[in-house]
């Protein structure tokens, strides 16, 4: 919890530094490489090993991280240094969600059991943008467990169409009935 809170504060002094630099989108970019590099477990285990020097950490993240901006990278030194470099993917997390909400934009998770045809993805894009009204950055998975229908994920809130949940809920009705009449 501590380092998710940390997370979102260090996201919190970012994105306000990348707004008086008239920057949010780019830096929301060098912090989605930076988040790539770091969930590299091979990387994060050697910014995390006790036996490397601060200073060969802080020359690995120059290198592998070169063409991110300087206060971003800055940042991360700072994450390294702490020895909190678990809380640097909750750090470009906490900054996508700040970013999306200054450009009203809703991140939306849709699942489906087959890959979905490039007209479905739209008109679902659509059907949510006037849900949420507001830009939908629309992401989709294949789940060939859900049987058929889709699942939708909105931030905190879900809609399940899928096959699987209707069966599932006809089993509950049946049992319950079952029980009721024995």
């Amino acid at each position: 919890m501590a380092k998710q809170l940390s997370g979102q504060r260090y996201a919190q002094a970012i994105f306000d530094l990348a707004l008086e630099n008239n920057q949010v989108e780019q830096w929301g970019e060098d912090l989605a490489v930076v988040a790539e590099a770091f969930q590299d477990a091979d990387f994060t285990a050697l910014m995390k090993h006790a036996d490397m020097s601060a200073v060969n950490k802080l020359a690995a993240t120059v290198t592998v991280l070169a063409g991110v901006d300087v206060m971003v990278r800055n940042l991360v030194d700072l994450l390294v240094s702490k020895n909190s470099v678990d809380s640097i993917v909750g750090v470009y997390t906490g900054y996508i969600e700040l970013l999306d909400n200054h450009l009203g934009r809703q991140r939306v998770e849709v699942t489906t059991a087959v890959p979905l045809e490039s007209a479905e993805a739209d008109r679902i894009n659509s059907f949510v943008a006037g849900l949420v009204r507001r830009e939908v950055v629309l992401t989709t998975n294949v789940d060939e467990s859900i049987i058929g229908g889709l699942v939708i994920q909105i931030g905190d809130r879900l809609l399940d169409g899928s096959t699987k949940a209707r069966l599932d809920g006809l089993r509950n009705r049946l049992h319950t009935e079952i029980a009721a009449s024995a």
